[in-house]
């Protein structure tokens, strides 16, 4: 069983920063893909961003340029910095962490960023 644990996230005002972190623990051997999603009041959880075990990255068209996910193996934590956050970015953010071929979520943090 993996549980996952997310920190950071909040209210911040347009054009500012706020940073996520989601810590593992469990019993794995080894995280392969870890990855935020965010899902808005009425609308689908969509991919943000995601990181393979190697360090490769892969963004939403929306957040490119502006946030920057991470991973740190050795405290089987995943990252993402959030810079020049836009009010289209408020949703409840969430963690993925893929173990083997199973995913695990996180429990969600809101973050809401005022115009």
């Amino acid at each position: 069983q993996v549980q996952l644990v997310e920190s950071g996230g909040g209210l911040v005002q347009a054009g500012g920063s706020l940073s996520l972190s989601c810590a593992a623990s469990g019993s794995f051997s080894r995280l392969n893909d870890m990855g935020w999603y965010r899902q808005a009041p009425g609308k689908q959880r969509e991919l943000v961003a995601t990181i393979t075990n190697g360090g490769n990255t892969n963004y939403a068209d929306s957040v490119k340029g502006r946030f920057t996910v991470s991973r740190d193996n050795a405290k089987n934590t995943v990252y993402l910095q959030m810079n020049s956050l836009k009010p289209e970015d408020t949703a409840v953010y969430y963690c993925r962490i893929t173990v083997v071929v199973i995913s695990y979520w996180g429990q969600g943090t809101q973050v809401t960023v005022s115009s």
